[in-house]
């Protein structure tokens, strides 16, 4: 039974983790590769929520109306979700007939976007995040594979090209990796889902988001659930800031489990093979078996010291584990950040872990997050 549990706790985290992507990684040639041309003029639709972003906002929106992409027409919709800062006024700073602000009670981010959709006028919605920064090409490489009337969302990447002291190396470092699989699922034509920092949705599909999903997951899904693609638009770059403080990494994982989970419960419908196929066995190992693999780690450590004289391979990987666990644990004692970066990168996966496994515990309790607090991921 100690095997078992072993081998199970083992192989279910190794193949979400690496197994699932390389899989992918090995299919992708038998996939012919999508080309497409420069974005058509479109009607769009730029929704940016934001709570207490004064800091932020300003540059944000310049840097929008900055984009070198001539759409047939261009709305920026700032969406203010209740903010007791400058918000506001920071936004009407930006002089510009094409800038619309709502000054909202403090609802809740799903809420917020709803009411920004909501006076939306163009075809395609374009949806980013206050505190991140565009290139100048960024929307024009996002709306390119609109062309294709199959595709019915896009997904632009995220890069951290600064790190911090702390775990921020371990966010840019997963950063690489979220960019790997999706481009692998990209090629395999199973995108799961984009990030909140930058995702573009045809208007016609979007659905109202519920509270205390992950808007973004939400947001994306409306594509596949009506049988369209999304598609990862590797050269779509926003520039972000990684998290360097344990604290904040490890209630962002929380909450993003929770609402993880909670999406997910909300697009079951997506999980069937029977219905969508390689999309739906790319969900489940993505954004499923990845949830659930954490809670593994206990019973993988427990089973591995009852199974000490049974082989060499169950002692080395106990000396494995317990090794990993230090550095891990050294790394989060760690306050002036000297020792090696593989201390801090072990410091933020066992805080990312923890963070997933408690996450989970307070899903199946029923404990749900409407609100959203941006500033408590920075």
């Amino acid at each position: 039974m100690a095997e078992f549990i072993f081998w199970l706790c083992l192989l279910l985290p190794v193949y979400a983790y690496l197994g699932y992507p390389l899989l992918l990684t090995l299919l992708a040639p038998f996939y012919p590769a999508s080309r497409y041309g420069p974005a058509q003029p479109m009607d769009v639709s730029i929704v940016i929520a934001a709570h207490n972003e004064a800091r932020h906002i300003e540059e944000k929106l310049r840097t929008v109306l900055a984009q070198d992409y001539q759409a047939s027409s261009l709305q920026i919709i700032l969406a203010s979700d209740g903010s007791t800062d400058d918000t506001v006024a920071c936004a009407h700073k930006v002089n510009d007939p094409r800038i619309t602000v709502l000054d909202l009670l403090r609802q809740g981010k799903a809420a917020t976007l709803n009411a920004a959709v909501a006076i939306s006028s163009g075809a395609i919605l374009v949806f980013t995040d206050a505190d991140n920064q565009w290139s100048t090409d960024t929307l024009g490489h996002l709306l390119a594979p609109l062309n294709d009337p199959q595709v019915g969302g896009c997904a632009g990447h995220m890069v951290i090209p600064v790190t911090g002291k702390g775990l921020s190396i371990g966010d840019s470092l997963y950063r690489h990796y979220e960019g790997w699989l999706r481009y692998v699922e990209n090629r395999t034509g199973c995108m799961v889902s984009a990030d909140g920092a930058l995702l573009a949705l045809r208007r016609e599909l979007f659905q109202n988001v519920p509270a205390e999903v992950n808007d973004d997951f939400f947001i994306s899904t409306c594509a596949p659930v009506a049988f369209k693609r999304i598609v990862y638009v590797p050269q779509a770059r926003v520039i972000d800031q990684g998290v360097d403080e344990a604290d904040k990494q490890f209630r962002r994982r929380q909450r993003v489990t929770v609402g993880g989970l909670q999406s997910l419960a909300q697009r079951r419908e997506l999980l069937n093979p029977l219905t969508h196929g390689l999309y739906a066995i790319a969900l489940i190992s993505h954004k499923l078996i990845r949830r659930l693999a954490p809670i593994l780690l206990l019973p993988l450590l427990l089973s591995n010291f009852w199974l000490w004289e049974d082989h060499g391979f169950y002692r080395l990987s106990l000396i494995a584990q317990l090794l990993g666990y230090t550095m891990a644990i050294a790394g989060l004692l760690d306050t002036q950040h000297r020792l090696p970066k593989p201390f801090r990168l072990a410091a933020f996966l066992l805080v990312t872990l923890a963070g997933m496994s408690i996450g989970l515990w307070q899903f199946l309790r029923g404990q749900r997050y409407a609100q959203w607090n941006p500033e408590q991921n920075r």
